[in-house]
């Protein structure tokens, strides 16, 4: 194969979008909960209780529709720019698998690639883990895989965070000029062990993004909303801790004490997924309507052209780390941007419970 990539994108020839999975119809879901939690003690009976959540959307999760439209829209700016490079796109848990993508990359010609996988913060399962899935699928397919670097986490890039306060500002505007004074913004993330965060800077990220962008809200607004770090999705064993407080319980809180008007701002996410269009916009809504409690969600990134250039611009970044040369490396917080090659002992896998472990959806 033929190497047609801009100069400043050399030595890689393709990305690779990695990303969680989800089931496509009602016949994948109970298998794919089989691969989110193989090798780990879950009964079936739980598998079928978190399955039910599919069916409310016909058994079809929604982010394989917008890892469709994210590829689609990165293909187009590199055709747009002259860059070229192909993408490809691999899963965790569930088609197109990792390690049938990266087959697929071998077959055609590919030698070098970066991945961006679909999350912007540290942590042992939104980071560390996708990369020895990554390891675990070269390993596998032996000689002549693709060499595969992952891109760094992003949840302080302006490709991320400017989004990310339009989409709120546009929520606060709309409820007031619907009459209904914003108070509290309540910043969500998926819940994982205490034993998992104190391993990373998975919260101390989230709250950086938090603080970036409530802080930008506040000048185009005009005025500060309080805000807070919350979580959602608990999935582990009753008896294990888990980071708190939960959406649910944070918007009674709110309500007993006089708010008016609450906007969810799901930073721990990039698309509106399963655990965005369930356990907000179902769960945590009727939660706020039973409280008499207004409440919206603000939309995830998406496809906003500034996110999708954010891709090309870590690209550059990852480059220029292979080169040995510098580069801008784009950062809106004080803890400066994370480094392109992480460290070999980075986020670890905590110690897992002997008895249950996370059931999470995507």
């Amino acid at each position: 194969m033929s190497n047609s990539a801009s100069p400043e994108l050399l030595p890689y020839d393709a990305i690779l979008i990695v990303s969680f999975g989800g089931p496509d119809g009602p016949d994948d879901v109970l298998p794919f909960m089989e691969n989110v939690t193989r090798g780990r003690w879950i009964s079936r009976e739980r598998l079928i209780e978190v399955s039910r959540h599919y069916e409310l959307f016909g058994g079809v999760s929604p982010i394989n529709g917008q890892n469709r439209a994210l590829i689609a829209a990165l293909e187009e700016q590199l055709a747009t720019d002259g860059s070229n490079l192909p993408v490809y796109w691999g899963n965790r848990n569930w088609h197109p698998l990792l390690q049938d993508t990266l087959e697929r990359m071998r077959a055609d010609g590919i030698r070098r690639a970066v991945a961006f996988v679909t999350s912007a913060f540290s942590s042992y399962s939104g980071c560390r883990q996708y990369r020895e899935d990554i390891e675990r699928a070269r390993v596998a397919m032996g000689d002549g895989a693709p060499i595969v670097d992952k891109l760094r986490v992003f949840y302080d890039h302006p490709g991320f965070i400017e989004p990310m306060v339009d989409r709120v500002v546009l929520v606060v505007d709309g409820l007031e000029a619907a009459g209904t004074v914003v108070s509290h913004l309540a910043f969500t993330a998926h819940s994982i062990p205490v034993s998992m965060a104190s391993t990373s800077d998975y919260v101390a990220q989230l709250d950086e993004a938090r603080r970036l962008i409530a802080e930008r809200v506040a000048a185009r607004l005009g005025r500060a909303i309080p805000s807070a770090l919350v979580f959602q999705s608990r999935s582990g064993a009753p008896g294990q801790p888990w980071l708190e407080p939960d959406i649910g319980d944070h918007l009674e809180e709110l309500a007993a004490h006089g708010a008016t008007g609450v906007v969810m701002v799901p930073i721990g996410f990039v698309s509106d997924h399963m655990e965005v269009v369930y356990d907000l916009d179902t769960q945590a809504v009727e939660r706020a309507a039973a409280l008499g409690l207004p409440v919206a969600r603000a939309a995830t990134v998406g496809t906003d052209p500034r996110f999708v250039s954010m891709i090309r611009a870590l690209t550059i970044e990852r480059v220029d780390a292979a080169m040995g040369r510098d580069s801008l490396r784009p950062s809106l917080g004080t803890r400066g941007p994370n480094p392109d090659i992480c460290r070999g002992d980075c986020c670890p896998a905590p110690a897992r419970p002997s008895t249950a472990a996370a059931v999470r959806p995507e």
